[in-house]
């Protein structure tokens, strides 16, 4: 797995500051933004995280390339809808000889994996008979339309990947950019660094909100898992370990 941050809103602390003032002053918005000190923006958007006043925070937002993970993950994520997304598509990009990703829990059992690489064989062999046979039959299908025999075997490998795809497993590597608000984010944390997240995502949610403190530490100060800033949300699947948690995500001072 590898977590980049490729662009944020510029200055998003005193972005942030300068919109939450803005609610309660009559001066203009230059006015505002020349008197916001770094020491100022630093001290009033911890302010606002430690009260949780999340409406000023949307107006920035953050871009990250995130590759090395399963598509199981990338469904996970998706599931957060206030958010841009572009992910690399198997419908026009080849996936012959994929890459997958392997569960730790699979990685530590020699039996397991042994299973794991076969089944993941297996599976590529399967993408790869179909991709080679429905070729064959749409690039005849293109030439009897009119088609050069250049053109059509072009036009017939991409619609061929296109149903092949469908034995293609959850574990296959895939990439994505993925850009949020800080409203978002701070939505994603709480639930993706719970330690009742799929290890996958809880890592990728983990790297992601690391690189977010590098870029924004004030306003991240108080991000993470929702038990961080209160009760577990979780109820009797809890997982217990509340001061653990808290003590992992607190800022270092």
């Amino acid at each position: 797995m590898h977590v980049t941050l490729i662009a944020h809103t510029p200055d998003p602390e005193k972005a942030v500051a300068a919109a939450a003032k803005l609610c309660y002053s009559s001066s203009d918005v230059q006015t505002l933004m020349d008197n916001l000190t770094p020491e100022k923006v630093e001290s009033f958007v911890e302010l606002l995280s430690s009260y949780g006043h999340e409406s000023p925070i949307e107006h920035v937002s953050f871009t990250f390339g995130i590759e090395g993970i399963s598509r199981s993950c990338t469904h996970q994520l998706v599931r957060h809808r206030i958010a841009s997304y572009s992910q690399k598509s198997q419908r026009y990009v080849s996936e012959k000889g994929f890459e997958y990703i392997t569960p730790p829990a699979v990685a530590a059992d020699e039996t397991a994996l042994a299973a794991y690489e076969a089944t993941m064989e297996q599976i590529s062999q399967a993408y790869n008979t179909l991709a080679d046979i429905l070729e064959k039959t749409h690039t005849a299908e293109l030439i009897a339309q009119g088609k050069s025999e250049q053109d059509a075997a072009r036009a017939a490998r991409k619609i061929a990947i296109e149903d092949a795809r469908f034995v293609l497993p959850n574990a296959c590597e895939t990439k994505i950019i993925v850009t949020m608000n800080a409203r978002t984010l701070m939505n994603f944390f709480r639930h993706r660094c719970c330690n009742r997240a799929q290890w996958e995502i809880r890592a990728v949610a983990d790297e992601m909100l690391r690189l977010c403190r590098e870029a924004a530490p004030a306003l991240f100060s108080h991000a993470g898992p929702s038990c961080v800033n209160g009760a577990c949300p979780e109820g009797a699947m809890t997982c217990g370990r509340i001061k653990e948690m808290r003590e992992r995500y607190a800022v270092k001072k």
